[in-house]
């Protein structure tokens, strides 16, 4: 009977030795860290597109995907997204609500669903933005005038890694 145990163990090593491995891929595998409200990536707007939609109009809801410029330094509660054409897209982030990082996010693809409207940022503003950003002094007493332009409030937010 003992030799029956030893042989029953040796067949269950040996099988589990030569048991087929699943197979892996080199392939990397989008991590998506979420923000905000939780939203999908499902109909998000390409940035030209979103530019295209938003011609003549003062205001609209929108998903929208877009590379990342840079985020707030102090604290995440902003962000700037390229939109394709030359210009940046001013984000910031509803009711206060959340934050993206402040460091590391830059240059990765947003997706975020929220409202896009035509605004103008006061000069204090935009010095705000500029020292939470990190620009010099001599940069910040530089802006001198308000900016009209696109704006966006995210309710939700993706970050892909």
């Amino acid at each position: 009977m003992r030799h029956f145990f030893a042989f029953a163990a040796a067949a269950l090593i040996f099988t589990a030795c030569t048991a087929p491995q699943p197979e892996t891929t080199t392939e990397e595998v989008a991590v998506l860290n979420y923000y905000g409200d939780t939203i999908t990536a499902d109909g998000a707007v390409p940035a030209p597109e979103f530019v295209a939609l938003m011609a003549g109009k003062d205001s609209l809801e929108v998903k929208l995907e877009a590379n990342i410029i840079q985020t707030c330094r102090m604290k995440g509660c902003w962000m700037t997204v390229d939109l394709g054409n030359g210009e940046e897209l001013r984000v910031r982030f509803k009711d206060y609500g959340f934050f993206v990082p402040t460091e590391g996010a830059d240059g990765k693809t947003v997706i975020m669903e929220g409202y896009a409207y035509n605004d103008t940022v006061s000069v204090d503003d935009l010095r705000h933005l500029a020292e939470d950003a990190g620009k010099t002094e001599e940069e910040i007493l530089a802006i001198n005038e308000p900016e009209f332009g696109i704006n966006f409030e995210a309710h939700g937010v993706i970050i892909k890694d």
